[in-house]
């Protein structure tokens, strides 16, 4: 899970819902980044008063590198066409511990157990959004 504090549009111009934005993201070093590897799924957590949430779901695509501001992964996301709340996952008993909504500030990556990863499925609707997702 990446995090922001910027909603999408704000992230990469013209980031319509439902398409699908190539980019780099910076992330915090720590030993969650040898975790990370192209072709694994990752979602977008927008923070703030204004909607947070789950934002776009996609995959990495390609390994953690160095940048002039630190370390960055390339991902390729979908914005979803409705964000799913933070509310919403605080209310399914699968998603309601996940890191992100115990502990707001922490590391970016975050990260989602198997069955809070399917808690933002089941509200994001897959189906329209298959060709991106792993």
């Amino acid at each position: 899970m990446l995090k922001s504090t910027h909603p999408p549009e704000a992230i990469v111009a013209g980031w319509a819902p439902g398409s699908a934005r190539s980019m780099s993201r910076c992330v915090r070093s720590s030993y969650r980044l040898g975790l990370m590897a192209a072709g694994r799924p990752c979602l977008l957590w927008v923070s703030g008063r204004a909607a947070p949430g789950v934002h776009a779901l996609g995959t990495l695509t390609g390994p953690v590198h160095a940048d002039d501001g630190g370390p960055v992964v390339p991902v390729r996301l979908v914005r979803l066409p409705d964000p799913v709340p933070r509310a919403e996952l605080l209310d399914d008993p699968r998603s309601h511990d996940a890191e992100v909504l115990r502990i707001p500030a922490g590391s970016n990556p975050s990260w989602l157990t198997p069955a809070q990863f399917a808690a933002v499925l089941d509200r994001a609707d897959p189906d329209r959004l298959g060709r991106w997702l792993p």
